[in-house]
């Protein structure tokens, strides 16, 4: 009996994995919010994430849909690793003085989002606050509903619709033209 609830487990990570595998592209758009647009680092959280299904440590329960649990997956593994980054960045520059500043070579990515459109939007996003640029971006890019959203970044529903509106308001403002592009205080 143990055996067959074994490979019936096994069947369902597989499964799992599929479903996963044919929504790549869209864990990989969140994984790059989450990781403030840092290509390196999205595809190190996101292999991370589908390392933790397989070896178990993170397991679907089926309380929500299979997208919404794995990008809080992915927003939990993002975060991990940011404080790990944050904890290294300060023991180093504790025990570090003087280090010589690297030559910043410009990304093919970065590069190609440089229109004035793409520019003019990233420039308003980075205006929001995390919270209101987390909720826009799981609803706009990802498609998913404003309940899904708050899910994920496990916040109650009303929080997350206050955050959508305030959200694309501000945006609205911004990007209405050029005297209305000022500054946020």
């Amino acid at each position: 009996m143990r055996r067959t609830s074994e490979a019936r487990s096994e069947a369902t990570d597989a499964d799992l994995l599929g479903e996963l595998g044919l929504m790549h592209s869209n864990s990989f758009g969140w994984a790059l919010l989450c990781c403030n647009h840092r290509r390196d680092e999205a595809e190190e959280v996101l292999q991370t994430a589908y390392l933790k299904l397989v070896e178990g440590s993170a397991r679907f329960s089926g309380e929500s849909s299979l997208r919404t649990w794995f990008f809080g997956v992915i927003r939990r593994t993002a975060s991990e690793q940011s404080r790990r980054r944050w904890m290294r960045n300060q023991i180093f520059d504790r025990w570090v003085v003087n280090r010589p500043a690297q030559a910043a070579t410009p990304d093919p990515e970065a590069v190609a989002l440089e229109t004035e459109g793409s520019r003019a939007l990233l420039q308003a996003l980075a205006r929001l606050s995390a919270r209101q640029r987390e909720v826009l971006h799981l609803v706009f890019y990802q498609e998913l509903t404003i309940e899904e959203a708050s899910r994920i970044l496990k916040i109650r529903l009303g929080t997350a619709r206050t955050h959508f509106e305030r959200g694309k308001r501000e945006l609205r403002k911004m990007l209405a033209g050029p005297g209305a592009q000022h500054e946020r205080k």
